[in-house]
């Protein structure tokens, strides 16, 4: 299993910014398809954005045209910036390779309230 730890989340206004980062414990980052997801209350988790070891991305629809997944592998690490956020972004992000179900990390709490 790879352990991640996510940051940056925060409180933020809607139609502000934040960018997430993720970093992953594992010498084989770099062929692993990253992926982000979200747990918002009262929700089930949510996948949010993809990108592959070759760097082609795939986001939900809700979230298309205002995310932007980006890796670097040197430094074994995922982004998410977010873009025009909405009230209903606030959720606690996660990231973890896809396929890997049974491991979390902590998480980042997003908040988007006026």
């Amino acid at each position: 299993q790879v352990q991640v730890v996510e940051s940056g989340g925060g409180l933020v206004q809607p139609g502000g910014s934040l960018r997430l980062s993720c970093v992953a414990s594992t010498a084989m980052f770099s062929i692993y398809t990253m992926e982000w997801h979200r747990l918002a209350p009262g929700k089930q988790r949510e996948w949010v954005a993809a990108i592959t070891s070759g760097g082609k991305t795939n986001y939900a629809d809700s979230v298309k045209g205002r995310f932007t997944i980006s890796r670097d592998n040197a430094k074994n690490a995922v982004y998410l910036q977010m873009n025009s956020l909405k009230f209903e972004d606030t959720a606690v992000y996660y990231c973890n390779p896809a396929g890997q179900q049974d491991q979390w990390g902590q998480g980042t709490q997003v908040t988007v309230s006026s």
